[in-house]
């Protein structure tokens, strides 16, 4: 066996120990082979021709053995997460090998390819080639940037051959400005001084300490000029960018743009006026949500091990009996995670074409997980609970799959209905999650029909109101093939925007409101439903990044959006950091709670208010959270006429300072600092111990709404805080219509 990937896996950010680095080598850069090989090779050469104007030079090299990193391990295993460290064990072994080649030359084709020796004799692998890349100033292709920013002399082109494969530019940044946005963002909300890059990933948990995120976005707002003006970006491309935000030079933004082998030409949007004026112009050009029914703005709950009927009723009648209202649901765990269209423990008829199934099609034992579906729905909605199921935009091939989920991965193939490698050759998914799994191909109408109708039954007759559209990073590999006419370059980012649609438009075709719950997206996503942070551990650096990732992610046009209220990994948190979290959650457009799987595995971990109360040997978290849960109830006519206002005017709804206060170069030493519509003030109690607390005010009179004390804006006001209360304060103008949800709420809790 002789293996060399050239390409690798494509793992956006980590290499394998058996392929090219860099895959395209710039003139100049050294380059680094690395090939896996049977146990019994005892040598191994590399033969390679380096062929040029001035003739053809053939070289041999001999390769040493290789040791593999923590990186290697994690990209072996196709990615990084709880599961990555025991398939790297599986997937990684001896018998890894590598040489370096002499720094790459301009107008040199390189040809390679491996010998490996053994007892049994000789074996060569296929040719491999590569041409190095070299950066022009030459003008190749078309590049439309309409601002007197574009730094001038700063173009250039990456070329292979006659191809130019990247651009890069800089705009001018002036002294006083803030760059915020690229999508969701959890290490910080300014980014100027730092670089990043624009890629759907995902990233378990430590987003922040990574730079990765699920919800990239080419686009960001500058503010605070000196002139006062104020503007924004937006690359218009789905393919992958790069961004060095006065990282290297103080003065410039560098945007760096993947390009097309078609496409080479590259427009970049750019919007004046204040942050609301230019947000609503970049989501009326890529989307704008609409309003969802006031019943998502409730408290949601889930958790992972919820996966019996009876399980959910005893969490729906603990909320019930413990008079903690609740307005969803979400059921991860009912299906068999094949297919995931299937009740688990349902009897039918296997169709063997792969068509839908409708509901008459099932019947459902009574000692089985869920006796009976439609009824348990029935009964949560006339508790006033929606029920969300979760999603996976894949169909499962680990273990090989049996019955239905076998019938659908063959219709799938033979109805050309996934995503497929260049070759023509169905695409295996190769992370972590749902290794080898076939993806559906969601960038067409077809493909999405296809895949949805399996789930109609559960809208249509079941009346489910909505769905958890969880994954959608799954798509790795420049050269994938979409239906659409896509490749992977520019297609795989799209992948989650056409999922959440997808569902979406199920949604309405049966009458309901679209409420998808997506963690991944890209630009296009703001106009799809409901997004959550993804997945984090309970701690308090989690909290505080998934602070910084709402506030970066509604700054981008994400309008409903929310997270694991104090994480839904690792051990149940303690009273202090579950109560700070619930009580930040309030205040935010989604309130919600989950808990990750562990195998059953006692202790639970459950984040249920109860649960976590009884871990703590603390009863008041029930009290206090129930209060919370009752305030949150009592703001939902607040939070419903925002959102009407934010769809109309695409101001955010969960927004940075910067929004009201554009000119106030004090509210960026309070980055964590946010409103919540036009008329409260938030500022999440992130720190354990933490009793006083330092809020910053802009101009203007509010009103503290937990004692309704006057305050002047323009300063810092300093207060003590019980686990019951949350910084937050009201516009002194707007308090009248706002008093009563706080007043009642808080003098019922105490």
């Amino acid at each position: 066996m002789i293996r060399h990937r050239p390409l690798g896996s494509e793992h956006p950010y980590a290499t394998t120990a058996d392929q090219r680095i860099p895959v395209q080598p710039e003139v100049g850069q050294a380059v680094v082979l690395g090939v896996r090989m049977a146990a019994t090779v005892t040598s191994v050469r590399c033969e390679y021709l380096a062929i040029s104007s001035a003739g053809e030079q053939s070289h041999t090299l001999e390769l040493r053995p290789a040791e593999l990193t923590e990186q290697d391990r994690a990209a072996a295993a196709g990615g990084e997460g709880h599961l990555a460290a025991a398939q790297a064990r599986g997937a990684v072994g001896s018998g890894h090998w590598s040489v370096e080649l002499p720094p790459a030359a301009a107008d040199t084709e390189y040809r390679y390819r491996f010998v490996a020796e053994s007892a049994s004799g000789l074996r060569r692998s296929r040719w491999c080639y590569f041409r190095a890349a070299v950066w022009t100033s030459d003008a190749v292709a078309a590049l439309q940037v309409p601002t007197d920013r574009l730094v001038p002399d700063s173009v250039s082109w990456r070329m292979i051959g006659d191809r130019p494969d990247r651009v890069r530019f800089s705009l001018r940044l002036q002294p006083a400005e803030h760059v915020v946005g690229f999508g969701e963002r959890f290490d910080r909300v300014d980014q100027r001084g730092h670089i990043l890059d624009s890629v759907v990933f995902e990233q378990y948990k430590k987003q922040g300490a990574h730079g990765r995120t699920y919800l990239p976005m080419p686009f960001a707002h500058v503010v605070g000029g000196e002139d006062g003006s104020g503007w924004a970006f937006h690359v218009r491309t789905s393919r992958r960018t790069w961004y060095d935000v006065a990282a290297a030079r103080p003065d410039v933004l560098v945007i760096e743009a993947a390009l097309g082998a078609d496409e080479p030409d590259l427009d970049v949007g750019i919007y004046t006026g204040s942050p609301t004026e230019t947000l609503a112009a970049f989501t009326a050009e890529v989307g704008r949500a609409q309003e969802l029914p006031s019943w998502v703005f409730k408290l949601w709950a889930s958790g992972n091990e919820w996966n019996t009927q009876d399980l959910v009723m005893d969490r729906m009648d603990h909320h019930r009996d413990l008079d903690i209202p609740l307005g969803a649901v979400v059921i991860e765990a009912w299906s068999d995670e094949e297919g995931i269209t299937i009740f688990r423990d349902a009897r039918y008829a296997v169709n063997e074409d792969g068509t839908a199934h409708a509901a008459g099609d099932f019947s459902y034992p009574e000692d089985g997980a869920w006796p009976d579906p439609h009824g348990m729905i029935a009964e949560l909605h006339r508790r006033g609970v929606k029920v969300i199921l979760w999603q996976i935009p894949l169909q499962k091939m680990r273990p090989h799959p049996r019955g239905q989920a076998r019938a659908d991965a063959d219709a799938m193939i033979a109805g050309d209905l996934v995503v497929r490698e260049q070759d023509g050759r169905p695409y295996r998914n190769r992370g972590w999650w749902f290794p080898q799994a076939l993806m559906p191909d969601l960038s067409v109408q077809r493909g999405r029909d296809w895949w949805t109708e399996k789930r109609r039954y559960l809208v249509k007759d079941l009346d489910v109101d909505g769905f958890k559209t969880d994954g959608g990073e799954h798509a790795w590999g420049g050269d994938l093939r979409y239906g659409d006419g896509r490749r992977g370059d520019d297609g795989n980012n799209l992948f989650p925007v056409h999922y959440a649609r997808a569902f979406g438009d199920l949604l309405r075709s049966e009458g309901k409101a679209p409420v998808t719950f997506s963690r991944a997206g890209f630009t296009g996503s703001q106009a799809h439903g409901i997004f959550w942070a993804g997945d984090e551990d309970s701690t308090w650096e989690a909290f505080r990044s998934s602070v910084t990732a709402g506030i970066t992610a509604s700054a981008c046009g994400i309008l409903y959006w929310g997270w694991d209220l104090g994480g839904f990994s690792g051990p149940v948190p303690e009273s202090e950091l579950y109560l700070r979290a619930a009580g930040a959650s309030v205040f935010m457009p989604i309130m919600q709670y989950h808990s990750e799987f562990n195998h059953h595995r006692k202790p639970l971990r459950d984040r249920t208010p109860w649960y976590v109360a009884d871990t703590n040997d603390d009863q008041s978290v029930v009290r206090v959270f129930r209060s919370f849960a009752r305030l949150r109830e009592a703001l939902v006519p607040y939070l419903t006429a925002q959102a009407a206002i934010s769809v109309k005017s695409g101001a955010p709804l969960m927004r940075a300072l910067f929004f009201d206060d554009p000119h106030d170069e004090r509210i960026w030493e309070h980055a964590d600092h946010f409103m919540l519509g036009e008329s409260l003030l938030v500022h999440p109690i992130t720190e354990p111990g933490a009793t006083a607390w330092d809020t910053y005010l802009p101009g203007g009179d509010w009103v503290h709404v937990f004692s309704g004390e006057a305050v002047t804006g323009g300063s810092v006001d300093r207060r003590e805080y019980s686990l019951d209360q949350v910084p937050v304060y009201c516009r002194a103008a707007d308090w009248d219509a706002l008093a009563p949800a706080f007043t009642s709420v808080v003098a019922g809790a105490r």
